[in-house]
């Protein structure tokens, strides 16, 4: 006798997809915006552009996703900050351009469904559209048995921003004699995850419970800190002041993303110890003996944006910072480069 099977059989639960789905329309409903057509739930997000106060509109994207820190997630059972992380890697690199974030979509991917825990990532992802001004149209979530370990998912994002082409950020401006202002990360942000597991889980046998003498937290606490979207800071700031260059200083560190905006005829010098570090990043630099060049090549090491502003506004820029209570410092300038010079320098 031939047994019939269903796609429940197989692992695929599309009640339980449906019954999301409408929990998603709620949340989505937090992030509202000018813009926004119709809701969750249709083949494609729509999105009204209102282009009434710009001559010449630019649309800029960025997809990204979250990397092995949602490893640090699955082990702590700790899923509602990691959505905040997956908005924040696209919208920084859509802010450095100048542009203002409008909409945002996100990819969810899990072995079984599990909507406990997919309603807190989305609950995150709609915090993080908040704190961005821009609204969540639409995703995908999608249950792939097989496909992913019991309590594991994967999680990737996409979003759309806009900026009126004479003010685009290109770092065409950048001169010698221009300031770095470094504004401050939370810790280790959402990059270099597989040296970090490496260190504390692999080479030192620790678990996110480990308590460490430099940290008031337990470490998986201290890796899944959420990071900072810096998106209504630098739009504060681009209103009356001028910035020549935005940094978002991910994957690379500062050494191979202050290269992405500066002239091949400058140099990025930046000087040691003009800011403070944060304890996790000395503690991984000790515990897995990771060589100085590696730290500045794979962390933020405490600044997660820089910025690079003519001399006669530096200070202004800075007092205006502090002002809106974010930690800032002055940590370099740009310097005229030399030929077979390398282009950032530290000093």
């Amino acid at each position: 006798m031939n047994d019939s099977l269903t796609y429940a059989d197989s692992g695929v639960d599309i009640d339980k997809a449906t019954r999301l789905v409408d929990r998603i329309k709620d949340i989505a409903k937090s992030t509202p915006r000018t813009g926004v057509m119709g809701e969750i739930g249709g083949f494609g997000g729509l999105f009204s552009l209102n282009l009434a106060n710009i001559s010449n509109p630019v649309l800029v994207s960025s997809t990204d996703g979250v990397g092995t820190k949602l490893k640090i997630a699955f082990q702590m059972d700790k899923h509602d900050t990691i959505g905040i992380d997956l908005v924040a890697m696209c919208v920084n690199d859509i802010i450095v351009q100048g542009a203002k974030p409008l909409f945002f979509l996100d990819y969810l991917a899990m072995g079984k469904l599990d909507n406990s825990v997919a309603e807190k990532i989305i609950r995150g992802i709609a915090e993080g559209c908040t704190e961005a001004g821009c609204a969540l149209i639409g995703g995908e979530t999608a249950e792939m048995p097989g496909m992913y370990q019991g309590g594991e998912y994967d999680l990737s994002g996409f979003s759309v921003g806009i900026v009126d082409n004479n003010k685009i950020i290109d770092g065409s401006y950048i001169r010698p004699g221009h300031k770095l202002i470094g504004i401050a990360s939370s810790g280790v942000h959402s990059n270099g995850f597989s040296l970090v597991r490496k260190v504390f889980f692999d080479k030192c046998g620790y678990d996110v419970n480990t308590r460490l003498a430099d940290l008031d937290t337990t470490l998986g606490e201290e890796l899944l800190k959420p990071t900072i979207i810096y998106v209504s800071t630098i739009l504060s700031l681009l209103r009356d002041l001028p910035i020549h260059g935005l940094v978002h200083i991910t994957g690379g560190g500062i050494d191979e993303n202050i290269i992405r905006v500066i002239p091949q005829t400058c140099k990025a010098v930046i000087h040691k110890g003009s800011w403070q570090i944060p304890p996790i990043f000395n503690i991984i630099q000790r515990e897995g003996n990771v060589p100085e060049h590696d730290m500045h090549r794979t962390f933020n090491n405490g600044v997660g944006m820089v910025m690079v502003v003519p001399e006669k506004s530096a200070q202004e820029v800075m007092d205006r910072l502090v002002a809106m209570d974010e930690k800032a410092y002055f940590i370099g300038e740009i310097l005229e480069r030399e030929n077979h010079e390398t282009q950032t320098q530290y000093v």
